[in-house]
């Protein structure tokens, strides 16, 4: 076995402890780090380690998990009769073909391109139909194959320079509309090939909005991939950044809505970090950006807008694990505000988060039904949403297990 493989940890029965500290160690975190993101002492985190402490209760674990981004419960516990993927949805069944359409390189074809305004309109029209759709995932996966088989042509046969940039531009925005679909499905490989394929193609559009919303998700593939990534997220954000701000103060709405998306994207990775002051100053940034937009704004791809901010100021607080904070946050926030279904839901997710932190497992679930309400498809791919029904599926209150247990079925997390 090569000297700089990464042996497998698994393969001798270990203590929770020992693989507690393995995996954190590998997510490059300190424990005085890692006990600030629990809400626990660096003393208890220590104690567990070594086995002083015994292994905690599932509502422990599960945020154990939740903080170190383990992807499956067994990674934790050592028991693979609990081989839970927490942080990676089921694989949709339009995913192969998705996939295939991504890794297709036809060198040679007879088929005319469309007209670069032509796939423009049916973007705009796939973006309209996944903010609308309750099941988005289905929707959009049945149009990306075509868009990008006809994105992909149209970026090939252009052949003037200003032909070639606008095709590019379209060619990253439905790359970057295959990132909503992929995400948290089991195909990381594949999320990332269409992240940098989008980056590429942005960059060679020239474009400011292409290039903002390119690096919106990119920074956002980075913070997802753990601590150790955050490094990269801030880069991606501040670079793009210092590109966008010098065309701020003629810019047109969308410029200035990316510009503003990618402001909390870095106070989003500053919660993540623990660093209070920086994430609520990034979020006063991007909330003075928010304001100078017309009222009824609607950024199509981040959903940044007036009415989204109030959303965004429940995850900094969550991230921070400020409970409190969280739930006066989501008082003040208008959910039914937000006009796409699946950023409705995902608010609610967040919500729900406010409320456990808060110790409020009533109004955590009530608010996860909610969100099964607004889109049941973004509550099914999301671990946090994931992580909090498997707790209360355990709880000491026979109502709170039953109705854990009911949403558990409902998004397909639990047996009938």
């Amino acid at each position: 076995m090569p000297s700089d493989a990464i042996q497998e940890p698994y393969a001798d029965p270990l203590a929770f402890g020992q693989r507690l500290q393995l995996l954190r160690t590998r997510r490059g975190m300190s424990r005085t780090v890692f006990a600030g993101l629990l809400g626990k002492s660096p003393s208890w985190v220590k104690a567990i380690e070594n086995g002083r402490l015994k292994t905690p209760r599932l509502d422990v674990i599960l945020r154990v998990a939740e903080v170190l981004r383990v992807r499956e419960l067994s990674e934790l516990t050592g028991d693979q009769g609990t081989r839970v993927d927490l942080f990676v949805g089921p694989g949709h069944a339009k995913l192969p073909a998705v996939r295939d359409a991504v890794n297709a390189f036809p060198c040679v074809t007879r088929e005319q391109a469309q007209p670069t305004g032509h796939l423009r309109v049916r973007l705009v029209r796939a973006w309209q139909a996944r903010h609308s759709a309750p099941h988005h995932r289905d929707v959009i996966g049945a149009l990306l194959p075509g868009l990008i088989r006809d994105a992909q042509l149209a970026a090939r046969q252009a052949d003037r320079a200003v032909d070639r940039r606008l095709a590019q531009a379209v060619l990253a925005e439905v790359y970057s509309l295959s990132q909503f679909f992929i995400a948290y499905q089991p195909d990381a490989p594949l999320l990332w090939r269409v992240a940098e394929r989008a980056m590429v193609a942005a960059q060679e559009s020239e474009d400011p909005h292409t290039i903002g919303i390119a690096a919106w998700l990119a920074a956002q593939a980075h913070r997802d991939s753990g601590p150790a990534h955050f490094d990269a997220a801030d880069a991606v954000t501040t670079e793009t950044l210092r590109f966008l701000e010098p065309l701020l103060p003629d810019a047109s709405d969308d410029v200035l809505a990316i510009a503003g998306a990618l402001r909390f994207e870095a106070g989003y990775t500053a919660a993540r970090r623990g660093d209070t002051g920086s994430a609520w100053r990034h979020w006063d940034t991007a909330d003075t950006i928010a304001h100078r937009l017309p009222a009824d704004y609607y950024h199509p791809v981040t959903s940044f807008s007036h009415a989204v901010m109030g959303a965004h100021a429940v995850t900094v607080a969550v991230e921070l694990h400020a409970g409190g904070e969280a739930v006066r946050q989501a008082a003040a926030a208008d959910a039914l505000a937000i006009p796409s279904r699946p950023r409705r839901a995902r608010h609610r997710i967040e919500e729900a988060r406010g409320y456990q932190l808060d110790g409020q497992a009533d109004a955590a679930l009530a608010t996860l039904d909610k969100a099964f309400e607004a889109a049941p498809e973004t509550i099914r791919y999301n671990g946090h949403a994931r992580t909090i029904i498997l707790g209360e599926a355990e709880s000491k209150s026979p109502h709170r297990r039953r109705r854990a247990a009911r949403l558990g079925v409902k998004i397909g997390l639990l047996a009938a």
